[in-house]
């Protein structure tokens, strides 16, 4: 298996640690991650992947093994993580690439192909929701607090940010049979980084922000219905926020999309990598064999 590279790069002056795979000139595959978690999520999808594509996953400014800014110098919201997701593929130079999208790297990932999409060589979509009216119902607190944004709704987003918290967002939903393929590291790993780097104030103004980022979901699925990205959808029914509903959604503006619903939840690369590797080698093969450019990197 292709090894995998660890690397960090200074975009703006912030250090972006990143895990890379796959040769320097194959076709890219950006993976931004999602919460509570960082590039460790991929850890096992970039050399399962890496012998044909360049597969790239930053740790987001605030997560993982990145830097840590005061918020003087980073804005800790939706918006200021889809700046800096531009800002990361400008450094690197990738001008095409395929994009994982999966919970908050979704809207980062769709806000950046927005701003270029005669980048996006393709999507892959994995429990990553951007239609308000499939929302599940672990989303209740959230919109809570959306509506009444008061201290002690402040104070329940704290209490989330904590190991158990951690734990419940990673096997809360899964079935039985599924809770040991989940590697523990996930929640223990997160929540010592957010110690030891005094993230816990900013992962909280995150989660408060959460609110806009439902005013860009029809920009995106406008996106979908105008530019018709290949797109392959393998989504973990298993999950409070985005169930099966939520999935399907997609097919109202992208009929042709690929869908695959797995016995999986909201992580499903930690219960069933060898199928979604399986999936996105085949359907990356497809995309790519119909550009010549790239029939190379066709295995």
């Amino acid at each position: 298996m292709p090894g995998v590279h660890h690397r960090t790069v200074k975009v703006d002056g912030i250090d972006i640690f990143y895990r890379e795979a796959g040769p320097e000139d194959a076709p890219v595959v950006l993976l931004p991650h999602g919460y509570p978690c960082s590039s460790f999520q991929f850890r096992n999808l970039l050399p399962a992947l890496g012998d044909s594509w360049r597969l790239i996953a930053p740790d987001h400014p605030g997560f993982g093994y990145s830097e840590t800014p005061d918020a003087s110098r980073f804005d800790y919201s939706f918006d200021g993580y889809a700046r800096y997701l531009e800002r990361f593929v400008e450094t690197l130079g990738l001008t095409r690439y395929a994009l994982y999208l999966h919970d908050y790297g979704s809207q980062f990932g769709f806000r950046l192909a927005l701003k270029a999409p005669e980048r996006v060589a393709a999507l892959v979509i994995q429990n990553g929701d951007i239609y308000e009216d499939a929302f599940g119902p672990k989303y209740q607190p959230l919109r809570e607090y959306w509506e009444n944004p008061t201290a002690k709704g402040r104070e329940k987003l704290a209490a989330a940010v904590s190991e158990e918290g951690f734990r419940g967002e990673f096997i809360g939903e899964i079935p039985e049979h599924l809770v040991d393929r989940v590697s523990p590291d996930l929640w223990t790993l997160s929540w010592l980084l957010v110690q030891r780097e005094r993230r816990k104030e900013h992962w909280v103004q995150l989660l408060a922000d959460q609110r806009t980022t439902l005013a860009w979901m029809p920009r995106f699925q406008a996106y979908l219905r105008e530019f018709q990205p290949p797109t392959l959808i393998v989504w973990g029914p298993h999950d409070g926020y985005m169930p099966e509903e939520a999935a399907r959604a997609y097919l109202r503006d992208l009929p042709d999309a690929e869908l695959h619903l797995l016995d999986a939840g909201h992580w499903a690369l930690e219960t069933h990598l060898d199928e979604i590797a399986f999936l996105m080698r085949r359907f990356l093969q497809r995309v790519h064999a119909s550009r010549t450019e790239d029939a190379a990197y066709v295995t």
